[in-house]
């Protein structure tokens, strides 16, 4: 190619999530010139979406730009280091993280339906958005959740639960009842007979370990406030129905039944404190923050499905706290203990004070020549080409809330299985050959649902993204496949940048 026809830049990626951000900033470090196209109008994802409580695991299995991120947020609380912080305060240190690299971020830039890629010879050349912009570049990187760019450029993909025998894994497929996040005790699914209750789908579950197109649930995780001079009431959304809450009246007269006494706001969510009297909320029990059934067209839906999804989840998770806050029939004192938390005044200011990001936890997933499956967490845990480590549990949240034959309400899908530390391959990222040679994929990478549930945490994503940024400056330097990059030099090239690849337990 002479230079006169080379791209703008070396690397273009898809995504402003912390996996992207710390992907960037690697390659911009490394001396590429790198651009990050955000659909939306903010960096970090998750990361700076309302997850302040990190899902790290064991910590010592976090290095380089991951950890180096949790050292700056600590900074700005006068900590050497913190995993549990405010999401403004996480997304100020990704800015500038992004300014001092000068990555070039383009706000608004939506992938284009459908034609937003274009390839030649087994290469993406260019990636066009809904605004009329594109983007060409040597390198192209796919660090969304949901997979939009390595789909449009026909990558193997795949999306939901694999079935035991697909890959020999024991924790595949449709789930046996499970001790967490269930209905401990009988509660009655029917609204009136022969009518099921809202959120609730009749059965069965199907058969243990077979495979399904059904994903996680998702939901938002809450910045809440108890601080009256930051605290903005959560109002009642339009869309209100208070039957959808039904089951989770019947579940709290059931637990003071069976518990000997009423529900707190702890019994129905994770109340995670963070900084400055804010919380980040998250799902616990039968019934809480998890939108169960209403996230499996997500993944593969098309712009405006994925928006009605992502305001029904708005509506659910509203009225959820609406309706304990304010609906009669919930006890008082339980009544009276959510009502003394709303939104944060100083967080989200530009999306009403509410997270301006959904909490997909799972979508699509890349195929690739290597797929990541339960043996390379539990037995196979060492790895030739390893990019970092992983020890978050097999974690999926319930998929599926049904009726048994016995009237009763159950949900299905959990799954909490402890792993050792494990090393995570470099081939975790990258399509097949045929189909893509210049793409990588820090966030949607090639494993098992199984798998997945362990490495979707976000310090993992940004240890993943660190790989691809210097891995692509490797495939540019060389001039040849992201597929051929030098495995080994690539892991001494993340150890020397302080990665780890062994744990080592720290007292």
């Amino acid at each position: 190619m002479a230079a006169a026809d080379a791209p703008p830049y070396d690397v273009a990626i898809y995504a402003a999530t912390a996996g992207g951000v710390i992907a960037a900033v690697a390659a911009a470090r490394a001396g590429l010139r790198v651009a990050i196209a955000e659909p939306g109008q903010h960096v970090g994802g998750m990361t700076s979406g309302g997850l302040g409580r990190t899902d790290h695991g064991k910590k010592e299995t976090i290095g380089g730009m991951s950890l180096e991120f949790y050292k700056r947020v600590g900074k700005k609380y006068g900590e050497e280091i913190t995993w549990y912080f405010e999401p403004h305060v996480a997304e100020l240190v990704l800015k500038e993280m992004l300014a001092e690299a000068k990555v070039q971020v383009l706000f608004g830039h939506r992938l284009r339906p459908e034609t937003g890629v274009r390839k030649r010879r087994g290469e993406i050349r260019e990636i066009y958005f809904e605004n009329g912009a594109s983007l060409q570049a040597k390198v192209f990187m796919d660090a969304s959740y949901e997979g939009d760019l390595l789909a449009q450029a026909g990558v193997s993909l795949t999306i939901g639960r694999e079935g035991a025998a697909e890959y020999g894994e024991s924790l595949a497929g449709i789930r046996p009842k499970d001790r967490n996040h269930q209905f401990d005790f009988p509660v009655s699914a029917a609204a009136a007979p022969g009518q099921l209750l809202p959120g609730i789908m009749p059965g069965p579950r199907g058969p243990i370990g077979t495979a399904d197109k059904k994903v996680q649930a998702y939901n938002f995780r809450m910045c809440l406030t108890d601080d009256p001079r930051n605290r903005v009431a959560i109002a009642r959304p339009k869309r209100y129905d208070p039957a959808v809450f039904e089951i989770l009246l019947r579940y709290a007269a059931g637990f003071e039944k069976h518990r000997g006494r009423p529900a707190k706001m702890n019994d129905l969510f994770i109340v995670s404190k963070m900084p400055n009297r804010k919380t980040d909320i998250n799902n616990r029990g039968p019934f809480s923050t998890d939108f169960i059934n209403a996230s499996w067209a997500y993944p593969a839906g098309d712009y405006n499905t994925r928006a009605r999804l992502w305001q029904d989840h708005i509506d659910y998770t509203a009225g959820l706290f609406w309706f304990l806050a304010n609906d009669p029939r919930v006890p008082e004192p339980l009544r009276n203990e959510v009502g003394e938390w709303g939104l944060a005044a100083d967080e989200f200011v530009d999306t009403n004070n509410w997270p301006h990001q959904l909490y997909v936890r799972e979508a699509r997933r890349m195929v690739g020549d290597f797929v990541m499956t339960q043996k390379d967490v539990q037995t196979d845990r060492e790895k030739a080409d390893a990019i970092g480590m992983g020890s978050y549990n097999s974690d999926s949240h319930n998929v599926f809330r049904f009726v048994q034959p016995d009237g009763s309400v159950q949900n299905e899908g959990n799954m909490e299985v402890p792993v050792e530390p494990y090393q995570i391959p470099y081939r975790v990222l990258l399509p097949k050959k045929k189909q893509a040679r210049n793409l990588l994929v820090p966030v949607c990478v090639s494993s098992s649902h199984v798998t997945y549930s362990t490495l979707r945490m976000e310090p993992v994503y940004m240890i993943m993204g660190e790989a691809a940024g210097l891995a692509a400056k490797m495939a540019i330097e060389a001039g040849e496949a992201v597929q051929d990059v030098d495995a080994a030099a690539l892991r001494k090239k993340l150890e020397a940048a302080g990665a780890v690849m062994t744990y080592q337990p720290r007292g």
